[in-house]
């Protein structure tokens, strides 16, 4: 059963929170309630503002956080000495990078001063953009300090001209904005401190340094420090533990719910200690996930600022990872990365506000939702889920006029378009196993449209994949049953830090197939296209198991490209087996991703 599922008091048991309130006054809770925003919820679910919010509710029901990459390196922007350094900005120093030396990045604080930082139009961009509280970089890896850190004086206040501290802003700004607030904290990773993880091995003496003169000097009392002097936070955001010794974890953990008892620990804090889970960074899961869990995401590839990337995520994009996470039963993180001033990239704020126009317009799809019934992303877009309420997100528009929603057996009270605030009724009709809704030729609206089912019950539906007659239907490896062939997850870089992640199907050898169970609801000929990587030429066999078999030689490449195979037919409705082989050229470079049906018009 889905965790999502489960009553507000299990779920706080089953992770073994405790009930209580965070951040806030009686003023934030005049000023930032909205009636209109508390029925569009729902009786049955408790408001979303940060004053009055329990333990862990603006994690697992606000569905949608910001998270900021911002430190001393953020003002070189990936360029040293007059060269750039492509990937993740926030590992410039590191041999893998740039290799700035310790001595000469500690230089760098000399210079930083970041003086546009605007802490209230942070907040401002995250309540604009829909997000319920903000995590924020206090230690990256480089073990310089983003506040005023009594413990270490490599920070912001003792080390830069500019000599402030913007956490105090920050925490006071998203107090002020009804915001959640919360650090995050690298605890095994420090590169400038002796001892830290990846760091010096001698002290400034010349003396052998631990780990532990590293923990007990710096990083324990700093983790005291975020937890003791900026209010009541969110979360503690440990990251990459690596071999960390599990009682440090622990210690660290303790502190922390010592004296955040309201705080939530990341996944990354190690040895399975967090209150919830992280996925790998940039991961947005394809299938359901049980239990608390988020996706960490960025607006652009690099999470800290990277002076060349201006590869941004469209408001139509963020909408699609934010609702395929909450769609999934899960929380979605989106960074953004301030320039070493302090300033927000403008085409980050830009597509986060207009999202978030869209959120605003439709928060009831978003905020203290369940996963969608279906366990998966659909054709033409993703559902999400109140009690016996379905809503149904819509991408891709269907220029038919007809909307197919597979399996769904339960019986349906209501049907309604959304436009904003106003709804119409829409006709509906059974065809065998599908409900098919009947729409307007112009979807209302240019991002994502919202049609509202209410059900006599909780929704009983068959999650098996089937076959849209109107857009095509993608169906990854991960979701196929294996023969002969192994099935598991891969992961690569793009550039450095840059990932890239699915599960994919290889080792092929004689009789090995992965196998899909589909559903047909229109009989007749589909194109198929399958996506893959390899090497040279390969011949593939997709098969209807007792029907249809076609065979084809295709290129390959390193990266996943799709390529046609054939039509298949489907001669009558209903539910099929199909299978795809790879039986000829090189086969153990072979490595399937995905297998596509293009109805054939």
């Amino acid at each position: 059963m889905n965790m999502k599922l489960m009553t507000r008091a299990a779920i706080l048991l089953a992770v073994g929170l405790t009930l209580s309130m965070v951040p806030g006054s009686a003023q934030d809770s005049a000023s930032t309630s909205d009636p209109a925003m508390d029925k569009l919820w729902g009786d049955s679910v408790v408001k979303l503002r940060a004053e009055n919010a329990e333990r862990g509710q603006l994690f697992d029901e606000g569905n949608y956080a910001m998270f900021i990459h911002w430190g001393l390196y953020s003002q070189l922007g990936n360029q040293v000495n007059g060269k750039t350094y492509y990937g993740i900005g926030e590992w410039i120093m590191n041999p893998r990078m740039a290799g700035i030396p310790v001595a000469d990045y500690k230089k760098l604080a000399g210079s930083f001063n970041p003086v546009n930082f605007d802490a209230q139009e942070i907040a401002s961009i995250a309540k604009d953009a829909g997000m319920k509280y903000i995590v924020i970089t206090a230690k990256h890896h480089d073990g310089f300090a983003m506040y005023d850190s009594q413990a270490n004086d490599f920070n912001i206040v003792d080390a830069t001209p500019w000599g402030k501290d913007p956490m105090k802003e920050l925490a006071a700004a998203c107090r002020e904005a009804g915001l959640g607030f919360g650090f995050y904290y690298s605890h095994n990773q420090d590169w400038t401190f002796p001892g830290g993880g990846g760091g010096p091995t001698v002290d400034e003496d010349g003396n052998p340094a631990t780990f532990d003169d590293y923990f007990n000097k710096k990083c324990l009392p700093q983790v005291k420090e975020i937890t003791t002097e900026y209010g009541p936070i969110e979360i503690v955001w440990f990251d990459t533990p690596g071999k960390m010794p599990k009682h440090y974890v622990e210690q660290l953990v303790d502190v922390v719910h010592k004296n955040q008892p309201r705080a939530m620990v990341s996944g990354r804090a190690g040895h399975g200690l967090g209150d919830y889970q992280t996925l790998g960074d940039m991961e947005v899961p394809r299938e359901n996930i049980e239990g608390l869990w988020e996706s960490v995401d960025t607006t652009n590839d690099s999470w800290a600022y990277a002076w060349y990337d201006e590869y941004w995520k469209s408001p139509r994009e963020i909408l699609s990872r934010l609702l395929a996470c909450v769609g999934r039963g899960g929380t979605y993180m989106l960074n953004i990365g301030p320039r070493g001033d302090g300033a927000v990239p403008e085409r980050a704020a830009a597509t986060l506000r207009q999202s978030g126009e869209w959120i605003r317009r439709y928060p009831q799809v978003v905020y203290g939702t369940q996963a969608s019934p279906w366990e998966h992303a659909l054709p033409w877009g993703d559902v999400t889920r109140k009690g016996n309420t379905l809503f149904l997100c819509v991408f891709d528009w269907p220029t038919s006029g007809k909307l197919y929603l597979p399996n769904l057996k339960t019986e349906i009270l209501s049907s309604e378009l959304l436009v904003g605030s106003q709804s119409e009724p829409i006709a509906w009709n059974r065809s065998g196993d599908s409900v098919v809704l009947e729409l307007p030729p112009r979807a209302p609206e240019k991002l994502v449209s919202v049609i509202e089912l209410q059900l006599a019950s909780e929704p009983e539906v068959d999650p098996v994949w089937t076959l849209d007659p109107n857009v095509e239907t993608e169906i990854l490896a991960e979701f196929a049953d294996v023969t002969n062939i192994e099935k598991s997850g891969k992961r690569w870089m793009e550039k450095f830090g840059e990932w890239k992640g699915i599960i994919h199907a290889h080792g092929f050898e004689t009789g090995g197939k992965a196998t899909w169970e589909i559903d047909v609801i229109e009989p007749g000929d589909y194109n198929v296209d399958l996506t893959y990587a390899g090497e040279g030429r390969l011949v593939w066999e997709v098969e209807i198991e007792g029907g249809q078999k076609i065979r084809n030689q295709q290129n390959s490449s390193h990266n996943y490209q799709s390529f046609p195979i054939g039509w298949l037919q489907f001669p009558h409705p209903g539910r099929y087996r199909v299978s795809v082989s790879c039986i000829d050229g090189e086969l153990e470079s072979a490595s399937l991703k995905a297998i596509r049906f293009s109805p054939i018009r």
